[in-house]
């Protein structure tokens, strides 16, 4: 885990991932705050500021007289919430295919979005990915992210990780919110190629533009549904 993250992140980062890989199931106790102080060697400021955080994101509840429960993994296929898909999708059923691995490129706008001259300076990082859910091909997004303080970002291997999960722990950039913008359409070739579906085939389409904690840093992608077999809830 990186070195530069903050003790309550490294926490959080710990305990998050034993509830996704099921070591915590739905309805388990966490340690106590005392207990979880003894393992990690931390203060118990900093462990109520990890746990904290895990209630904001839903995985787990506190209940007067018994503690931190474990309310189980982000549900729903979450392109419409911030925990982003493979939370809650669940690692073990999302498999990433890379289009086109990320590379650095001219821009001058962005989807439907707006960009500042600050980005349009700065060109953007741009991958494509197709997002299979149990097998079968569901998501195809493209991702354009400006060339602002993002070092060695082009080098990361995406295969089967979350973009949300690599800038908060590579980067520190936390997702914060956002807006979206959503179509109805029936794509076009390179769609009914990717999802395997003829062209009357309906197919759902999100203009997202994402904020992050770090100022003037904005992710701005294009996501494109097979809803046929999977329903699109959540919060954003």
């Amino acid at each position: 885990m990186d070195s530069a993250l903050p003790q309550y992140k490294k926490v959080y980062e710990i305990l998050r991932k034993h509830i996704l890989e099921g070591v915590y199931n739905e309805g388990d106790l966490l340690p106590s705050e005392n207990e979880l102080c003894a393992i990690h060697k931390v203060t118990r400021p900093t462990i109520r500021k990890a746990l904290d955080r895990l209630v904001n994101e839903g995985y787990i509840k506190k209940q007067q007289g018994k503690g931190s429960i474990v309310a189980g993994k982000p549900k729903g296929v979450g392109i419409l919430s911030l925990t982003g898909t493979t939370s809650a999708v669940g690692q073990e059923n999302l498999i990433t295919k890379i289009i086109i691995k990320p590379e650095l490129r001219q821009w001058d706008h962005a989807f439907s979005f707006t960009l500042s001259e600050r980005e349009i300076e700065a060109g953007c990082i741009y991958l494509e990915r197709l997002r299979f859910v149990d097998g079968k091909p569901v998501f195809f997004d493209t991702t354009m992210i400006p060339n602002l303080n993002l070092p060695r970002f082009t080098s990361i291997k995406f295969e089967n990780k979350s973009l949300f999960d690599i800038l908060r722990t590579k980067y520190q950039v936390e997702v914060i919110g956002g807006e979206q913008k959503i179509l109805a359409t029936t794509g076009g070739e390179k769609l009914q190629k990717l999802f395997n579906v003829d062209a009357a085939h309906p197919v759902l389409q999100l203009d997202r533009k994402i904020e992050t904690s770090r100022i003037g840093l904005t992710i701005y992608s294009q996501v494109f549904c097979n809803t046929a077999k999977y329903a699109l809830y959540g919060t954003f």
